[in-house]
């Protein structure tokens, strides 16, 4: 089915509210309220109509999903836009019940995200630091400081506007995707690397020039790019004996998130500082640390060994 003919078979009214609300109140951008109307035009022609779809058909819809040879990841996305969906239909009194409650999500085989341990994160701070003797290093210090502790996006990091900082550099104001904004505190190590790149930010500028953002540069984009960023960080590795090729901003921001939620941290503070708007894609740090712990335990204790026992009493 072509993209006008699966366009056609939405009931436009409910989706149409729907996709309103994403873009309105969620924020969501103009890819992701498109991704989301090809996903229920498709649902919509293989049920037959979403309108009366009942748990048996969004199951058959699922299992149909598998025989076409989709992955599992892009199936699951597919669930939880109809979840999304549904959801907002019995919100809003359209609908009485939701037939996807019962609908197990096709997620055995995701890919978990890799997370440096702290051990790893401290050598690259460490070299990080080590390296803060002239502007460059300087910048680079607070750069890999303030990812580490804000858990920012490579685009939110190197994109942050002088206006962020507000009156307190201990709490940045980032614009994240959507367009949506939060608050994310900073500790006292990166608050100290920042506030050491400040009094060297003129370096990246030409002569007598102004420039909103945090981290300027004589680039066309105006700051540093996420490119160079990542290159950087890719170099700042190899010094600290890590290997590279496992190292990229992302990789720091699974870092803190995976290690906020190792010592307690609530799932939803933490969601809400990575900026996710679905908590689903924050529980993805608890199966990280749920195999971490898994493998801790088959490498520690007595019993997991073969042929191992007990220790006596």
């Amino acid at each position: 089915m072509n993209a006008s003919a699966a366009r056609a078979a939405v009931p436009a009214p409910h989706v149409e509210l729907f996709l309103d609300m994403l873009a309105v109140e969620r924020g969501a951008a103009a890819n992701t309220v498109e991704a989301y109307r090809r996903d229920l035009a498709d649902a919509e022609a293989a049920v037959g109509g979403l309108a009366k779809a009942d748990d048996s058909a969004i199951a058959r819809y699922m299992r149909g999903l598998t025989k076409r040879g989709m992955a599992a990841r892009t199936a699951a996305r597919r669930l939880s836009c109809l979840r999304q969906y549904f959801g907002f239909l019995v919100g809003e009194g359209l609908r009485a019940d939701d037939p996807c409650a019962a609908v197990d999500s096709p997620m055995a085989g995701r890919r978990l995200p890799k997370i440096l341990d702290v051990g790893e994160v401290e050598r690259l701070l460490d070299a990080a630091r080590s390296a803060a003797d002239g502007p460059r290093g300087v910048r680079l210090a607070a750069l890999v400081e303030l990812l580490y502790a804000a858990g920012l996006r490579v685009s939110e990091l190197v994109g942050l506007p002088m206006s962020a900082l507000g009156g307190d550099s201990r709490l940045l104001l980032v614009r994240g995707k959507g367009d949506k904004e939060r608050y994310v505190p900073v500790g006292d190590a990166a608050h100290e690397a920042l506030a050491d790149y400040l009094e060297v930010r003129k370096a990246f500028l030409k002569p007598g020039a102004q420039s909103r953002w945090i981290f300027p540069s004589r680039g066309g984009a105006g700051h540093l790019t996420r490119h160079r960023f990542a290159q950087l960080l890719k170099e700042l590795a190899a010094k600290a004996g890590l290997d590279p090729a496992g190292v990229s901003p992302h990789v720091l921001r699974h870092a803190f998130a995976g290690h906020l939620l190792a010592n307690g941290a609530n799932l939803r503070s933490v969601q809400t500082m990575l900026g996710h708007a679905d908590i689903a894609t924050t529980q993805i740090y608890t199966h990280v640390l749920d195999e971490r712990l898994k493998a801790l335990v088959a490498g520690s204790h007595p019993l997991a060994r073969p042929g191992g026992a007990a220790a006596p009493a």
